[in-house]
């Protein structure tokens, strides 16, 4: 009795074994691999303005495929160069969307990640990627897109700049530098100096030189040194009049949403020439701010809904950490919430416990944050985003390239500039600079 009940319950389980091989069967049987999505674009030539950042330039929409079965496909949108191999394309995962629009600044830095020179026209192979389960994946032909891109980032450069006992890097430099204005050959620069002296050069040489041999605001060919005392600065050059101007200029935030009140002082704002803002980064309580110039109420902005007004009303902020960029070309803020990086560990000045030393966004190069000064003890140090552990690098191999959750970084006692660079998000680097 025994044996026959173990025969007949193979006899079960070898038809269900059979009913399902033969389930596996059919199914690789209707699964159809010409099933490919078909691309539609919105417009097959697009040109993006940084002025409409903001507006949708592209639709690319495609048809679920009959797949001869119920299927749940997970799709991702492909760029590359026309002619390209995908192999360094660009993908944009869609889930189950069978769409996607984009905005122009969603789009931009796809175009300039491809390699597309801005104001210049080029053509774009697109494919939408269909992946059913690991295995099988199915590929649309192509579609052909012409863009155009803009510069998202201003280059407002010069060969000028300030050297100088005065100046940040002394008279060896690197200088300081000027930037372009709207007119011709003049150009301005925005310093916090250090009592002492400066003169005005090119390319970070002496062999053209400007100082002032009247202390009287003309400059002349390797003229004298020009004495200043510790303040922040706008410093207007007119090499068309071979003349120059020093003037007490700086930005700031204050209100009873900032760290020091409506008192004071007020978190600074700095110039950033790749996008011609004033901009800070800043943790605010629950409260109100304002922009002021050079710590007083004579120049002060409010606003409402992103538009600046001199004098205007109090802008109301809720808790959070900020990116607060001012825009007085344009008349406009905005106050946007961003994750920031810092500096933990024994040798940090704040311990592991924090607050940590936090780092500044590069706002001209994507992915680098830097510290310009940190003062460190003899210990370990690691970074982390937002002064918490749930993201966090260090470095496993003592080689530059940080891991996430990677081992503590050993330093010896001293003051250091540490520049960190997510811009290659598969081996990020760091690199520690003694000051």
């Amino acid at each position: 009795m025994k044996t026959f009940l173990i025969n007949k319950l193979y006899m079960i389980l070898g038809v269900a074994l059979l009913m399902m091989s033969c389930e596996k069967d059919e199914m690789r049987a209707i699964l159809n691999p010409e099933a490919r999505p078909e691309v539609a674009l919105s417009s097959p030539a697009i040109v993006l303005y940084r002025d409409e950042a903001n507006n949708e330039v592209l639709t690319i929409s495609w048809q679920k495929p009959d797949y001869g079965f119920q299927a749940g496909a997970a799709y991702s949108i492909l760029f590359d160069r026309k002619g390209g191999d995908f192999s360094k394309a660009v993908a944009i995962a869609t889930g189950t969307q069978l769409k996607k629009s984009f905005t122009a600044a969603e789009l931009n830095p796809i175009l300039l990640q491809l390699g597309l020179v801005a104001g210049s026209a080029a053509d774009l192979d697109i494919k939408v990627q269909a992946k059913l389960g690991e295995a099988t994946v199915l590929v649309s032909p192509l579609a052909t897109l012409q863009a155009t891109p803009y510069l998202d980032k201003l280059d407002l450069s010069t060969p000028w700049g300030i050297v100088g006992s005065a100046a940040v890097n002394g008279w060896d430099g690197p200088d300081m530098p000027f930037y372009q204005t709207d007119k011709e050959n003049i150009v301005v620069a925005y310093v916090t100096l250090a009592t002492g002296d400066i003169k005005f050069r090119k390319d970070n040489k002496w062999d053209l030189n400007y100082g002032d041999d009247g202390a009287n605001g003309t400059l002349e060919v390797g003229g004298a040194n020009i004495a200043v005392k510790a303040g922040t600065y706008k410093i207007t050059l007119d090499l068309n009049a071979l003349t120059y101007t020093i003037t007490k200029y700086a930005w700031g935030l204050v209100g009873s949403a900032t760290p020091n009140g409506w008192d004071g002082p007020d978190v600074p704002l700095t110039y950033d020439p790749s996008s011609d803002q004033w901009r800070a980064v800043v943790t605010l309580k629950e409260g109100e701010l304002k922009i002021r110039q050079n710590g007083d109420w004579a120049v002060n902005y409010g606003g409402a809904n992103g538009t600046l007004e001199l004098g205007g009303g109090n802008i109301a902020v809720t808790p959070g950490t900020y990116l607060v960029s001012v825009n007085f070309a344009k008349g406009t803020y905005t106050v946007e919430k961003i994750d920031v990086w810092g500096v933990a560990g024994s040798a940090a000045p704040n311990g592991w416990d924090g607050p940590d030393a936090k780092f500044r966004p590069d706002f001209a190069n994507d992915g680098v944050w830097i510290l310009d000064r940190v003062t460190l003890k003899a210990g370990e140090i690691k970074f982390r985003q937002n002064d918490k552990w749930d993201v966090n690098y260090g470095d496993d191999g003592a080689d530059g390239i940080l891991e996430a959750a990677g081992a503590n970084i050993v330093v010896v006692a001293g003051t250091y500039g540490i520049t960190l660079d997510f811009s290659n998000p598969g081996a990020p680097t760091y690199k520690i600079t003694k000051k």
